[in-house]
């Protein structure tokens, strides 16, 4: 179905099928999980980082990632201000903030989607044209 998607991507940290972490984790780069992390995810929103969770793989806080790669589960809301995708077998409860996102039929969202533009787009947009303001204001000031 995402026909665009690369045929690899990078991993930089993996936590594999065997692994439980319980505590918070922060990375960058790309970072896949196949085991269980009971904590928040994080990575800082200029880096570009991926995360991926595998079909095993589990999430039990909330993700704040530019970009996430979902086949698993996760139990808290999905913060990515680039790209989500959801696969067939992903599982959300809580709700999901994205740029843009990407379904596949069967996955599941208990909560709500929302889409939030990236704030680099929105302020270019609503940015007023700097010579018309400045000249209505003054034009209708100077009347007798």
């Amino acid at each position: 179905m995402f026909k665009n998607r690369p045929k690899t991507r990078r991993i930089d940290t993996l936590i594999g099928a065997g692994t439980r972490i319980i505590g918070d984790v922060q990375f960058t780069g790309g970072f896949h999980i196949d085991g269980h992390i009971k904590g928040n995810v994080d990575a800082p929103q200029e880096s570009g980082s991926t995360l991926s969770v595998s079909d095993a793989g589990v999430v039990e806080g909330s993700v704040a990632v530019p970009n996430v790669i979902l086949n698993g589960a996760v139990t808290g809301d999905i913060i990515a201000q680039e790209k989500v995708e959801l696969g067939a077998t992903a599982k959300v409860s809580g709700n999901v903030y994205y740029g843009l996102i990407e379904m596949e039929m069967g996955a599941e969202i208990n909560g709500k989607l929302i889409h939030e533009p990236r704030k680099a787009q929105a302020t270019a947009v609503k940015a007023p044209a700097p010579d018309k303001p400045a000249v209505a204001k003054t034009t209708a000031a100077k009347r007798p």
